[in-house]
């Protein structure tokens, strides 16, 4: 898996990164979206889905994040969230966009 800091992109170049089932994979995932700022354009959005239950053979073996875990996790990155969805069995998605207030520090 390659690491968001490691990405051969221009900065601020992404209107949207989308990430399925792979946060259950991060190690460090705050210091993981952090770095995904860079490549974000001020108006760029994150989404992400991911399983959020347990309850099936994919849980046993902790291939799941609660939703609750990745929206602290993202805002502690520095996202809001900007849209949730909830027509997807057994897992979350959820779209993040960069918090204004973080915006306006950095620049």
């Amino acid at each position: 898996m390659q690491v968001a800091g490691e990405l051969d992109l221009p900065e601020k170049s992404l209107d949207l990164i989308f990430m399925r089932n792979v946060c259950h994979h991060l190690r460090n995932r705050v210091e993981y979206f952090r770095k995904m700022r860079h490549f974000l354009k001020p108006d760029g959005k994150v989404a992400i889905i991911e399983r959020s239950k347990p309850l099936t053979l994919h849980g046993i073996f902790g291939h799941y994040v609660p939703k609750e875990t990745i929206m602290k996790e993202m805002e502690m990155a520095g996202f809001i969230v900007k849209q949730e969805f909830d027509f997807l069995p057994n897992q979350s998605f959820i779209i993040f966009v960069q918090n204004e207030l973080n915006r306006k520090i950095e620049n």
